[in-house]
């Protein structure tokens, strides 16, 4: 069942995810309107917005778009930047930049924003999936989980992975990073955002473990989640179409903000 109320968004960030975000939300034809967009520069060229959206460029000019629901793609920066007046502003902010939250000191403070003004953070998980079997194992004792991330060579170009491998040489899959995931997630901001969903929903950024691996036979993006406790063991496959307009991604970060989006609209959800 689907209200009446349309739902007012306000995207932060006008690169590739959002704007598939926003195409698929206009094919759909749910109650959503795109008011407002969040960019650096307003005088910068870029895709064009939907029809009615506004353009703002600073955080305090969020309020007068009287938002129920900010969505944020636009980077780590860009979180501790437009954040606090998004939960001001908005009932629900959906941050896909979690690699914000390695700095620890980050979530705290927007939590206790949120408190104030009874607004609420939403983590979507991105090109994961399971991360609800992962924090109801979380519940009991969490011994080990293990997130390995496959990719492309390609997709690791501009990581710190092109400065220490020839991406475009490799004839095996190679382990590009090993480490924990507050190292992941700073190191490969763009890539590893889906270790911080993971370590939220398990044991933390500084005991879950994480290799980044550059296959040359890979086509698509695979995520390969491994956890073992006191319910017993889990294997966790994905293996995610890149978003065309950027390898980076998975396609799959997209449409879990989509259907976040669209849960926001509904009475029953899932």
């Amino acid at each position: 069942m689907t209200k009446t109320k349309r739902l007012r968004v306000v995207c932060i960030g006008w690169g590739a995810i959002n704007l598939r975000v926003a195409d698929l939300l206009a094919r759909r034809g749910r109650p959503i309107d795109i008011v407002g967009v969040g960019v650096a520069n307003a005088g910068r060229d870029r895709p064009p917005l939907p029809a009615g959206a506004a353009v703002v460029t600073a955080p305090d000019q969020l309020a007068a778009l009287a938002p129920d629901l900010v969505v944020e793609a636009a980077g780590r920066k860009a979180v501790a930047q437009w954040a606090p007046a998004a939960l001001a502003a908005a009932k629900t902010l959906i941050v896909a930049s979690t690699s914000a939250f390695c700095d620890d000191a980050l979530l705290p403070r927007l939590t206790e924003i949120a408190d104030r003004h009874g607004s609420r953070i939403v983590i979507p998980s991105g090109a994961i999936g399971g991360i609800d079997a992962l924090a109801g194992a979380n519940v009991l004792q969490l011994d080990d989980v293990l997130h390995q991330m496959i990719k492309p060579p390609l997709a690791w170009t501009g990581t710190p992975a092109e400065q220490r491998f020839a991406l475009a040489t490799l004839t095996a899959p190679t382990v590009v990073f090993s480490g924990s995931a507050r190292e992941a997630a700073s190191q490969f901001p763009q890539n590893a955002n889906a270790t911080v969903v993971t370590s939220l929903a398990g044991l933390g950024l500084d005991r879950t473990r994480v290799e980044l691996v550059a296959d040359p036979a890979a086509t698509r993006n695979a995520h390969r989640i491994v956890a073992s406790g006191a319910f017993g063991r889990m294997e966790i496959l994905l293996e995610n179409l890149p978003l065309a307009t950027n390898p980076k991604s998975s396609e799959l970060t997209a449409l879990s903000l989509v259907h976040l989006i669209e849960r926001q609209t509904e009475t029953v959800t899932l």
